[in-house]
């Protein structure tokens, strides 16, 4: 069955290039224009994923990924002609998985989204614990002193590759290539942002973590 991704732009020509990528990759594109109408579409067709551009007509796309995080965790890469950090980094705050600036090489993008549809390994029985958060691999489900935490797939798998090896201290790059799959230098403030909406979830105080920890100069580890 063949990934259905939703192009949000208002570039006709552009979106007409990504179709024409999408479907030579296997994708099935569904498209819209109009940024007023993007979660009507999104609710419509239940896209697999979300390729969202940031300035859009009828609302903007940060307004637009507030409105999909709220109700699917799908995964959702940002498609913006905008390099200035702060709209980069108010992109990937509002809940956006990853961002693809513009211009960019067709096979880039597919990477991208194939990166973000890798289907999980069937996996054994697994269960992880950094103090009081215990994951359950397989279940995808992770709770606190027994209440249940819903994270986004990508937060997840950031949270799995931690607590894995509680004794190994991640750089930003490493992270960007086991949890993004990158194999070339990538922007880390990716890593960042995912960290503080990891955070915001899983801490009870995220300004004191415990469970996910900075080491200065180096980058992150599980707590204990």
């Amino acid at each position: 069955m063949k990934a259905r991704i939703l192009v949000v732009d208002d570039d006709e020509a552009l979106s007409e290039m990504i179709g024409i990528v999408l479907r030579n990759d296997g994708f099935e594109p569904v498209f819209c224009a109009d940024g007023a109408k993007a979660l009507e579409v999104f609710q419509d067709n239940k896209p697999d994923l979300v390729l969202l551009d940031l300035m859009l007509p009828g609302m903007d796309g940060i307004e637009i990924c507030r409105l999909i995080r709220a109700e699917s965790d799908v995964p959702i890469v940002m498609l913006t002609a905008k390099s200035d950090t702060s709209d980069v980094v108010r992109g990937l705050e509002s809940g956006a998985d990853d961002y693809v600036a513009k211009p960019f090489k067709p096979a880039e993008l597919v990477a991208r989204v194939r990166a973000r549809l890798r289907p999980g390994d069937v996996k054994a029985p697994e269960t992880l614990v950094i103090g009081e958060i215990s994951i359950d691999v397989a279940g995808h489900s992770v709770r606190r002193a027994g209440e249940k935490i819903s994270l986004t797939p990508l937060e997840f798998d950031l949270l799995v590759a931690l607590a894995r090896k509680p004794w190994q201290v991640f750089s930003r790059e490493l992270l960007l290539e086991q949890v993004w799959g990158y194999r070339h230098a990538a922007d880390t403030r990716l890593v960042n942002v995912h960290v503080q909406r990891l955070r915001s979830k899983i801490e009870r105080d995220p300004e004191a973590p415990e469970v996910v920890l900075t080491v200065r100069g180096v980058g992150y580890k599980a707590g204990s």
